[in-house]
């Protein structure tokens, strides 16, 4: 199964969890991600993710001077984005169950039985 489609649609959601556990810049949620197991996550998607959830309010920024090159900024949760990130929890945990359900359960197919006099 290509992942490419449902990771673009739980990105939002894994960048809020991971920015839940630790505050982090551009690069290191990218890391972070890849090593949680969402090795197939660009780096671009990661960005414009971070900055459309800055945009919503639902990260804060500061920056970090380094030790060996530019300043970092850093992404943080806040209030909003905590709330956010309540609610897609709750969505996904409901999504995922009945998804889950969908694909353990046994396909039953039913057929039309010729005995109610439907000749067609």
């Amino acid at each position: 199964m290509d992942t490419t489609q449902l990771l673009k649609g739980v990105l939002d959601v894994a960048v809020l969890a991971v920015i839940a556990k630790d505050d982090g810049y551009g690069y290191d949620v990218v890391r972070r991600l890849r090593a949680a197991g969402l090795d197939a996550v660009g780096d671009a998607s990661v960005y414009g993710t971070l900055r459309r959830l800055y945009t919503a309010g639902a990260l804060s920024t500061y920056v970090v001077p380094s030790d060996g090159g530019p300043n970092r900024k850093y992404y943080a949760m806040n209030a909003e984005g905590r709330a956010m990130l309540a609610e897609q929890r709750t969505n996904w945990t409901r999504f995922a169950s009945t998804l889950t359900l969908l694909l353990d359960e046994p396909a039953q197919t039913t057929h039309l039985s010729s005995t109610n006099g439907d000749q067609s």
